[in-house]
């Protein structure tokens, strides 16, 4: 990246490691149909993006709909869906664990970089699908490990990452998705992942990604260490405040004991739940269907 991210962090830039999760059979159609079958419905984001000519990006959800584990695989591979399974670390353990053996390899490479919390999501998605530009409040590490995937990470300074869109994101009053400007492509960091290969990037740096014509797999692990987490809190305290009118301090001003009376606020404030979360079930208006346009057929009753 031409330019750093504002939020001090152990990832310093964005940066390829190997895995070991391929070898070991995670990736496999028999594998992926097994999950697929046995999986909670309400633990399914299956996710279909459009695209206008200037980036811009509109999203329609759909359900898990009645197809089988092997049926809803081939759906994906030829359709145009994004389909992530939340809660992997309890819904797959024996994914989990390995990647966790990984994590903890990887973590040691980053002097500094104590994981306190760890949660996973398993990502299917078909050859055409690209997800949009937006970032994560938490640490990241991609796990690839199926088809060609391409990741454009941008820098983390004020005008790609505004701090008053993150702490509306933190505070549930809107998805992910940042403001995006083509211009933004001039300041990309673009990494080409394979399988076996797992990429780390700057706490918050915004990302974009793009499937490169193949059927792809991942394993999309959060993580947060105590830094990051006083920090995510202090952006929901600010949340807070902006919306009773005040103009509160950017946390990137903020010395370590403030960041942290501001997330021990956050605490406090979420059990009083002064702002309502704006992300409440997404209406439905598809189920995938095999030979359906992008995979995406009628909802059935």
């Amino acid at each position: 990246m031409t330019r750093q991210t504002r939020y001090p962090g152990p990832v310093a830039e964005a940066t390829v490691h190997a895995h070991d999760l391929v070898a070991q059979g995670f990736d496999r159609d028999a594998a992926l149909a097994a999950v697929l079958d046995r999986y909670p419905a309400e633990l399914f984001d299956i996710n279909l993006y459009d695209y206008d000519d200037a980036g811009q990006v509109s999203l329609r959800t759909g359900a898990r709909g009645r197809l089988s584990g092997r049926e809803l695989l081939t759906a994906i591979q030829a359709g145009r869906l994004w389909v992530n399974l939340r809660g992997i670390e309890t819904g797959w353990p024996e994914l989990w664990a390995a990647a966790m053996a990984d994590f903890r390899r990887i973590q040691a490479g980053y002097p500094g970089m104590r994981a306190v919390t760890n949660t996973g999501q398993l990502i299917l998605s078909s050859p055409q699908a690209r997800v949009p530009y937006h970032f994560d409040a938490a640490g990241v590490v991609l796990f690839h490990l199926r088809g060609r995937k391409r990741v454009f990470v941008y820098p983390g300074d004020e005008r790609h990452l505004p701090e008053a869109r993150m702490e509306q994101v933190v505070a549930r009053q809107t998805t992910e998705e940042l403001p995006y400007e083509r211009a933004f492509e001039a300041q990309a960091r673009i990494i080409d992942l394979t399988p076996g290969q797992a990429l780390t990037w700057p706490l918050y740096a915004p990302h974009r990604v793009e499937n490169l014509d193949r059927f792809c797999v991942s394993l999309s692990m959060d993580f947060q260490t105590w830094p990051s987490r006083l920090r995510t809190g202090a952006l929901f305290t600010n949340a807070v405040i902006r919306s009773r009118g005040g103009a509160p301090r950017s946390t990137e001003a903020m010395s370590p004991p403030e960041l942290a009376a501001r997330w021990a606020a956050s605490l406090a404030l979420r059990r009083l739940g002064p702002l309502k979360s704006r992300l409440g079930d997404f209406d439905r208006d598809f189920e995938p269907a095999i030979d359906a346009p992008d995979g995406a057929g009628a909802l059935r009753a």
